[in-house]
Parts: C-alpha cells; structure tokens; sequence
C-alpha cells in the first residue's frame, strides 16, 4: 500500500494543481462580471478599502479541483486495497464540504445584502456544531475514534470517556473558525495553511504514525495532498496583491480539513503546535474583547486579530504572512517530534 501511495503522490498532487489553477483563472473574470466583489468593513483597516470589489468566493474553485481529484484516487485506492473499504474518508470529506457550504452560504448572502455581513454569528455555529457532532459520530461508526487524547512529548494518553467527544465538537469548531479568523490578508490563511497541509503528508509518510500504515492513512495523505495543490494554485492568484479572495467558502472548508485530518490521524492535539497560528489568531480576539469589558474601553492590541496589529504597526502583508508562516513551520517541526 505504501508503495502504491508513494506513486500516486505526485500525479495527485499535479491534477489537483493544475485544475485548480484553470478553475481560478477562468473564474475571477466570471465573478468579475457577475459583481461578486469583496465588501470592506468600516472598522477594518483603511487601507484595506482599495481591495473592495475584489472578486471573492474563490475557495469554492480550489475545494472543486480537491474534491474532484480525490474522489478519484480514493475510490481507486478503496478498489486496490485487500482491507475493505473504510468509510472513514467520506465522513472526513463531508464534514470538510459541509463547512464549506455554510461559508457558500454566507459569501452568497453577502453578495445579494450587498454588505459585509451574511449569516449571523449564531446562525453559522448552529450548523457548525450540527456538523461536528455528525462528523464525530461518523468517525465513531467507522471504527476511527476512541475516547483517549495522546499527549504530546511522550506525556502518554488521557482517557476522558464521553466527555472526549464534548471536548472534540468545541476544540473542532474553534479551530474551524480560527482559521477563518486567519483569512485577512492576501495570502496569509492558504499559506499557513499550506504549510500544515505539507506537514501531515511528510508526517503520514515519516512521523511514528507512519508505523503502522494501512490504507486509511493512505487517504489521509492523498486528501492533504489533494487540498495541498488546490491551495497552492489558487496562491498564484491569492498571493498579494491578490486578485481574487477565498472568502469563507473556502477559510472554513480549509479549517474543517485541517481539524478533520487531526481527528483522522489519531492526534487530535497535534493542531496545537501545527496549528498554532490559527489558534493565537483567535486568541488575539478573545483577549481584545475580554479586555476591552474589563478596562472599560480600552483595547490590548492595535486591532484584532493580531495580523491587524501588526499591519497598524507599519509591518508590510507579506512580512507578516512570511512571519506567520516561519511561525507555522517552526511549530509543525516541534509537533513532528511531538507525536
């Protein structure tokens, strides 16, 4: 099996690239004509008032060229393997899907409001929540979970019987909106995030989970290296300045992905490391908020989440997306030893 991925890797990676690059390319002049502009917040940055208009919903091109590449190579691997089919792949692609149909949503909404709002706050967590506990359930279903946490450096297991899956839902739900939290700057959510992507395919392949290989950890790589090419042809689009926006159809399928590859591979706190910048940006906010009740007004940083602040501190956006991704690396190294 092991050896069947390994030629599968590069072709995968490959489809993956190029029709998502197509897809990008021939559909910003699309949304230009259909007027699906990015709208700026009045709090936001005003310098950021100069991307307005900038086609957005970009994600749902690249979630198109992974999808399609994967359901390609999942069934030929499900077909080539002497194990039986484990469904736990499909549980992990529709929850992935289904946090992209709620940004779908939202982008869409926006579009017709003309406004930066869509969905309400409450809205988007009710679904969201829905789809974890559904996700969590699948995954039990197909045999995929347990009730243990491993800890990293060695630290052993930590048995939390049922309350492990309360503290999945919440723990997969933050992290999901954390990284939609990320997507401010050109380029800064699907670098980072191409850079965790990168990590659980070499982690897979060369980690200590790849001790005991099978065909679900097969399709754990292919689908990271599904979504890796997506990511990194729609940069070529992305990168600042950027042509066109992934908008929240693709910032909250892309954190679904991540926390969904976490579950699957049987380390779920390994995001705390790989994804440790997803994880502060949301931070960031929560402190800003807290802050600002308990000082009466006052405000912890410059803005939230924290890559504002550092643009309201004069750093260039590709200084802090160079910064963040430094950031992401280094903390993907320490969760590769880690786990």
């Amino acid at each position: 099996m092991k050896e069947l991925l390994l030629y599968l890797i590069a072709p995968t990676f490959l489809v993956s690239f190029v029709v998502s690059f197509v897809l990008t390319k021939l559909g910003i002049p699309f949304l230009k004509r259909k007027r699906m502009g990015q709208m700026i917040l009045e709090i936001g940055p005003e310098w950021h008032k100069k991307k307005e208009g900038t086609p957005t919903m970009g994600g749902i091109f690249f979630l198109s060229a992974a999808l399609l590449t994967f359901l390609i190579v999942a069934l030929f691997v499900a077909t080539a393997s002497s194990e039986g089919a484990d469904l736990s792949w499909l549980c992990v692609l529709l929850f992935a899907l289904a946090n992209g149909a709620i940004g779908f949503v939202d982008d869409y909404v926006k579009f017709i409001k003309h406004q930066n709002k869509g969905l309400s706050a409450l809205q988007k967590l009710i679904f969201q929540f829905a789809f974890a506990a559904l996700f969590l359930f699948g995954m039990h279903l197909c045999g995929a979970l347990t009730t243990t946490l491993v800890l990293p450096f060695g630290l052993g297991v930590w048995d939390l019987g049922i309350f492990y899956y309360l503290f999945l839902i919440v723990f997969v739900v933050l992290f999901v909106n954390a990284v939609n939290l990320t997507d401010g700057l050109d380029g800064l959510a699907g670098s980072n995030v191409s850079v965790v992507l990168l990590f659980f395919v070499l982690f897979g392949l060369l980690g200590s989970s790849s001790l005991l290989f099978d065909a679900s950890d097969a399709m754990r790589i292919l689908f990271s290296v599904c979504i890796f090419g997506g990511v990194l042809a729609f940069l070529c689009f992305n990168r600042y300045p950027a042509k066109i926006f992934m908008g929240d159809t693709g910032s909250l399928f892309l954190g679904a992905a991540l926390s969904a590859l976490a579950v699957w591979s049987g380390f779920d706190l390994i995001l705390l490391l790989c994804g440790i910048v997803f994880l502060f940006e949301a931070l960031s906010v929560v402190l800003q908020v807290g802050f600002f009740k308990l000082t009466g007004g006052k405000r912890l940083f410059k803005m939230a989440p924290f890559h504002h602040h550092l643009e309201k501190c004069s750093m260039s956006e590709n200084a802090i997306v160079c910064l963040f991704c430094v950031v992401t690396t280094l903390g993907c190294v320490a969760a590769f030893f880690a786990f």
